[in-house]
C-alpha cells in the first residue's frame, strides 16, 4: 500500500519538541543545556531520534498489516481517505467572503459589454475587508478630529516630555543595580569583600609603580594621608582615575582602558589605604580634603565656673 503520510515531518517535530523541553526542564544557569552538558545531551537526542524513528517504522507496520486484513470494498475506501487532502473548511469560507469574489462558474451575471481583443470586465464589488478597513479609518479621523483639535488633548510636545521623563526615571532605577554604568557623579564607595579584592588587583597591576603597593607614594603622591591634589573621596578619587591628574604632569586617563565598575573598584581599594602607615611615606602633597557632605561636628560645649555665694557675715575684717 502507497502511504503519502509525512513520517519524517513528525519525527522532526517531535524531536525538537524534546529539545525544546530539554532546554526548560533542565537547569543550566546562563548556558543552553547542549553547551553546559555536551555529551549527555547529544547521547540522548540520538537515543530520542532513534526511538522515534523506530516507532515510525513499527507504526507504518501495523497499518501495513492492517491494510491487509480488509476486504477490497474497504481498503478501496480506506485508500481514498488517505487520499483525500485536508481543507481548513471554515477558514476557506471567511476567506472567500472577505475577498467578496463570486465563483468562475458565477462570473456570467456580473461580466460588463466592455470588451477589448477578447479582453472581458467583471463588475466585482470592493472587498468587504477593504470597505471595513475604510469606515474604520473615517471613524478614527472624526475621533482624533474631535479629541485632539476640538478638545485641546494632549499634543506632541507634551507627549514628548512625558515619554522623556518617563525614560529618565527608568534610567535612574536601572542605574541603582548597573555597576558598568556608574560615573563620577552617581558612583559610591564599594565596602564588599570581592569588590576590594578586584580593585587591589588592577591596583597591583597598574598603580604600584607611581605609588607603591602599601599606598606610600614614589613618583606619585602619597595615599595614606588625609592630603589630595585634587580632592579626596569616591567622586573625586573615580574623577581623577578616569580622566587623569593635572596636565603635562599628572596621572593619565584610565578611563580608555578600564571599565566603570573596575576604576570604581580601584577608586574604593585606595581610599581603604586612609588611616594606615606606608613603610616609607612620602611628605603630603595638596591640601587636607574634608567631606563636605559629612556631618558637622557639635563643638563641646564651653564649661562655666559655679558662682560661689559669700555671706558677708561671715567675712571677718582684720
Amino acid at each position: 500500500m502507497k502511504n503519502n503520510t509525512a513520517w519524517w515531518l513528525r519525527i522532526t517535530l517531535a524531536f525538537f519538541l524534546v529539545i525544546v523541553l530539554m532546554e526548560v526542564y533542565i537547569d543550566s544557569g546562563d548556558k543552553p543545556a547542549f553547551l553546559a552538558y555536551p555529551t549527555m545531551m547529544f547521547g540522548f537526542m540520538a537515543l530520542i531520534l532513534l526511538l522515534l524513528i523506530a516507532i515510525a517504522f513499527i507504526v507504518q507496520a501495523i497499518e501495513n498489516v492492517l491494510y491487509n486484513t480488509l476486504d477490497e470494498e474497504a481498503k478501496v475506501r480506506y485508500v481514498a481517505a488517505k487520499e483525500e487532502k485536508w481543507e481548513w473548511t471554515w477558514g476557506k469560507k471567511v476567506y472567500n467572503k472577505m475577498l467578496g469574489t463570486k465563483p468562475m462558474e458565477a462570473e456570467s451575471e456580473i461580466i460588463l459589454d466592455h470588451d477589448y481583443d477578447g479582453i472581458r470586465e467583471l463588475d466585482n464589488n470592493l472587498p468587504p475587508w477593504w470597505v471595513y478597513l475604510f469606515y474604520a479609518s473615517i471613524v478614527f479621523g472624526v475621533v482624533y478630529l474631535l479629541r485632539f483639535h476640538v478638545f485641546n488633548d494632549y499634543n506632541q510636545t507634551m507627549e514628548y516630555e512625558q515619554e522623556v521623563a518617563a525614560a529618565q526615571l527608568e534610567i535612574e532605577e536601572y542605574k541603582k543595580t548597573a555597576k558598568g554604568l556608574v560615573d563620577a557623579n552617581t558612583v559610591e564607595l564599594l565596602t564588599d569583600a570581592s569588590d576590594l579584592s578586584a580593585g587591589k588587583g588592577i591596583f597591583e597591576g597598574n598603580c604600584v609603580a607611581c605609588h607603591m603597593a602599601d599606598g606610600g607614594g614614589g613618583i606619585g603622591p602619597n595615599l595614606t594621608d588625609q592630603n589630595w591634589i585634587l580632592g579626596g573621596g569616591i567622586k573625586n578619587v573615580f574623577h581623577t582615575i578616569s580622566e587623569g591628574g593635572r596636565d603635562g604632569k599628572g596621572m593619565i586617563a584610565w578611563k580608555q582602558n578600564l571599565k566603570p565598575a573596575e576604576i570604581a573598584q580601584v577608586a574604593s581599594y585606595v581610599l581603604s589605604f586612609q588611616g594606615t602607615t606606608a613603610a616609607n611615606p612620602k611628605a603630603p602633597e595638596g591640601d587636607i580634603w574634608v567631606d563636605p557632605n559629612a556631618p558637622a561636628q557639635e563643638a563641646p560645649a564651653e564649661q562655666t565656673m559655679p558662682e560661689v555665694a559669700i555671706d558677708s557675715a561671715s567675712v571677718t575684717m582684720n
